[in-house]
């Protein structure tokens, strides 16, 4: 098969889909892979880095799509690179369809084999290819939450750890998952206190489990949020129902009655956000003020800190990168129910209920447009 690697458009996405010893595995396998010069500069990995395990460097994008077979990226294809898919082209990527409409009709209309990173499943029930990213996102959200708070950046001026004879900021993590567990990780090392919000005890007891007595934890209810986001310097949304958009569990109301100065940051935007302020922003433009309230909502946080995001990514992406190389999709797809769970949309059909569901689209089994 021949793998395509264009240089990611996103804005500041410094990530690449393959690094060198990705391609290495994949031409090890018998696959060629071109990869689009100065695609991978911006998380270390130069163009002789790729020669040397074997790709070829080709000089646009527009070749990279109109040649490969497989396209492996990091985000979601933006409008030009969505017009150059073609029938049956494979797409591996994070896609996040269910709060876009608009390429989830570019998606369809392209014919294109559309497997998200962010549905592939394990046969522990989590999300692998998600994880990684999630766990940069959480540790990142206390960072910039902690720099939103400085006054320059147009926050409280509150010092996350305070200092003695003053007290620490009040962080709310809405969400225990992985993103939330890390965050309230970070928060907790830079001297915060710290609440947790979910709707699972099991998943608050392992918290407590996890960090102790230290980490103060909520059951998830209106009243309970309302409460803990009113009092809150910083508040981190990273909710998460897998392909579906984010639930909105801070009201404008909430974000009203929160103290001036004070943070949100949505980790969740990829997904819609959960904060019924929250619209997406950019690495060159990360904030925006709602009410007094600074709201950071960056949509592809863990690109600022790529080298480490690329290969963290590609540590749990390249066995089914491998795995689509090898066998084809249909095979790949067939005798992996994990990785069929991450098909969105193929020949036309949406294939990922949540997505369909979110847009009031129908939704056809993936074994039923597979015809398996």
């Amino acid at each position: 098969m021949l793998v395509g690697v264009p240089k990611e458009i996103k804005n500041h996405e410094y990530r690449v889909g393959l690094v060198p010893s990705s391609v290495r595995e994949l031409v090890f396998n018998g696959h060629e892979v071109i990869v689009e010069t100065g695609a991978g500069d911006g998380s270390g990995q130069y163009d002789d880095d790729y020669v040397a395990a074997g790709a070829t460097i080709v000089g646009t994008a527009e070749e990279v799509f109109a040649r490969a077979d497989m396209i492996v990226k990091v985000k979601e294809p933006l409008a030009v690179e969505r017009a150059r898919l073609r029938p049956g082209q494979i797409l591996f990527t994070y896609l996040h369809l269910a709060p876009d409409a608009e390429q989830t009709q570019d998606l369809i209309k392209s014919g294109a084999v559309c497997i998200a990173y962010e549905t592939v499943t394990s046969r522990f029930g989590t999300l692998p290819l998600l994880t990684p990213m999630s766990e940069v996102a959480g540790r990142m959200s206390t960072q910039v939450g902690a720099r939103c708070l400085e006054k320059e950046a147009g926050g409280r001026g509150v010092l996350l750890g305070g200092v003695p004879g003053v007290t620490a900021a009040d962080v709310v993590v809405l969400g225990g998952g992985v993103a939330g567990s890390n965050a309230a990780l970070i928060a907790l090392g830079m001297g915060a206190t710290v609440t947790v919000v979910d709707r699972s005890a099991e998943v608050l007891r392992k918290l407590v489990a996890e960090f102790g007595t230290g980490i103060r934890t909520a059951f998830s209810t209106r009243d309970a949020i309302e409460t803990l986001v009113e009092n809150a310097d910083l508040v981190i949304g990273t909710v998460l129902i897998p392909g579906a958009a984010a639930p909105k569990l801070v009201t404008r109301e909430m974000v009203a009655k929160m103290k001036r100065g004070s943070v949100v940051v949505d980790v969740a935007i990829d997904q819609g956000g959960c904060f019924e302020t929250s619209r997406p922003t950019t690495h060159s433009d990360p904030t925006y003020v709602v009410d007094g309230v600074v709201h950071y909502c960056v949509t592809n946080m863990p690109g600022a800190v790529a080298r480490t995001s690329t290969f963290a990514l590609n540590n749990v992406t390249l066995p089914f990168t491998l795995s689509l190389a090898n066998d084809g999709y249909r095979a790949a797809l067939a005798k992996d129910e994990h990785l069929r769970n991450g098909l969105n949309v193929i020949d036309g059909k949406v294939t990922c209920k949540p997505v369909a569901d979110a847009q009031g689209l129908e939704f056809v089994r993936p074994e039923a447009a597979l015809k398996l």
